[in-house]
């Protein structure tokens, strides 16, 4: 299944359609499967309050087009416009809060990707930056993972993730390294600064220059056998941190 063009997006699935119309996002024309179930009502109701065309197919229409899961539901979509960073940067300040950032150093697999733009959207992190090459980008896969969490996360695609630092580092905010191997745990350090946390890639965590810049790492402490966690399920208790400290 491929996206149409470069100016268009397919989703595909309950919520990532639903979530769609509901923020706005200028949308083509919705898809339904004739043999469409009660949920699919919602989504047909506020489709028709926006003005949105509907169009009905078949079960192979979905199953030829996109991944499993397709759950009969399909939008053809203006693409999500991604900020620059100085966009993302002022963001906090218009809000009146501390900034917090993720950024992705090559997450290439598009499920943890979604995953953590899931997790970005929950713990009120003002933004997400990865880079243009060697990541997932935002894609069909990212949306469905994401469960319609990517409409709502601000987005910044840059060249280089070590330029976005060097800006963040010159506004004083502080940049936190996720690490196995580090000797300081998550419960070691104020998290209630300015910060960016960088996450590393799947397989090879972060990459030597970009640890080099952060100002610090961390580790999630483990007593299980297995030493080693998913990046999204890292990157949600890494996230989920920040807040309860900003919460006390």
């Amino acid at each position: 299944m491929r996206d149409k063009g470069d100016k268009e997006l397919w989703l595909y699935g309950l919520n990532p359609v639903l979530e769609a119309v509901k923020s706005g996002r200028k949308i083509t024309s919705i898809y339904i499967s004739k043999q469409r179930h009660e949920q699919t009502q919602k989504i047909i109701g506020l489709a028709k309050e926006h003005g949105v065309r509907i169009e009905f197919a078949d079960k192979e229409f979905f199953d030829s087009k996109f991944h499993k899961g397709h759950q009969g539901v399909a939008a053809l979509v203006e693409k999500k416009r991604v900020l620059s960073i100085d966009e993302l940067l002022a963001i906090p300040e218009k809000r009146g809060e501390t900034p917090f950032f993720l950024i992705l150093d090559l997450i290439e697999d598009p499920r943890n990707f979604g995953a953590i733009l899931r997790v970005a959207d929950a713990a009120g992190v003002h933004g997400v930056v990865f880079q243009s090459h060697r990541s997932a980008g935002v894609t069909s896969l990212v949306s469905k993972a994401s469960a319609g969490a990517l409409e709502y996360v601000n987005l910044v695609e840059v060249v280089n993730i070590k330029h976005a630092i060097e800006k963040m580092k010159k506004l004083d905010i502080t940049i936190i390294g996720a690490e196995a191997d580090s000797e300081l745990t998550i419960w070691d350090v104020d998290m209630k600064v300015p910060l960016a946390v960088v996450i590393g890639s799947e397989g090879e965590g972060l990459r030597r220059t970009v640890k080099e810049m952060c100002d610090f790492t961390v580790n999630l402490p483990m007593r299980g056998t297995v030493n080693s966690l998913n990046v999204s399920v890292a990157t949600g208790i890494l996230a989920y941190e920040v807040m309860r400290q900003r919460l006390k």
